[in-house]
């Protein structure tokens, strides 16, 4: 197999040629007829996903302005004036077919304390630990478990807080991990309904792959 190393992009790669993960070069008859397929239909499904990406990304943008407008046009009319980050809030067609939300979500982080926080939750389920209901020690494990990121997973985390135990050491603990946590910055998000049938519930329309 001949191969040529070059810096240059896969936009760049010349007629008769296919450019490998390692950047190098390799003639159109060396490449098996199984890599050729794959390679167009991972390109193929890419390109849809990039203008798709895109379309989600100029829907938002929209949603977000009109509702905005929509707000300041309420506001207009009562000449009120609004002052900081306008909050959740609810529109509904005239039928009541379709909702629209548009909300404010805190992300939330955890500080340094959060590592006392899980010693002291250590601390407690190592002197618990003869007749300690093995259920619990999977929790506290499955809280403190890291994503793909390294991050902790904040819901495992905060659940926690709802467990009512007894001891001081946990006390202590629950008290720590209250103080790590921290606002790092807030989400927006645009959930789009539908009314099921003539009932008053509605179902979200999805606009992401997994709930397709």
């Amino acid at each position: 197999m001949t191969e040529q190393t070059v810096n240059q992009t896969v936009n760049a790669v010349p007629d008769g040629y296919m450019q490998n993960a390692a950047g190098h070069l390799v003639a159109n008859e060396h490449v098996r007829e199984q890599d050729k397929l794959r390679d167009g239909v991972v390109n193929d499904l890419v390109s849809q996903a990039i203008e798709i990406s895109t379309l989600l990304k100029t829907f938002k943008e929209k949603c977000l302005s009109d509702v905005s407008d929509l707000v300041q046009i309420s506001a207009d009319k009562y000449e009120v004036q609004l002052g900081g980050k306008k909050g959740n809030l609810s529109l509904f067609s005239f039928n009541g077919q379709y909702k629209i939300q548009r909300v404010y979500a805190e992300r939330l982080t955890f500080s340094e304390e959060i590592e006392a926080a899980k010693q002291l939750i250590m601390n407690c389920i190592d002197r618990w630990s003869e007749g300690a209901n093995g259920n619990m020690q999977e929790l506290v494990n499955q809280a403190f478990k890291t994503n793909n990121n390294g991050q902790l997973k904040t819901a495992s985390v905060l659940n926690l807080l709802r467990l009512e135990v007894e001891d001081d050491e946990w006390s202590m603990a629950m008290l720590a991990l209250k103080d790590s946590i921290q606002v790092s910055g807030t989400a927006t998000y645009i959930r789009v309904y539908e009314r099921i049938g003539q009932s008053e519930h509605y179902k979200i329309i999805p606009l992401d792959l997994a709930a397709v």
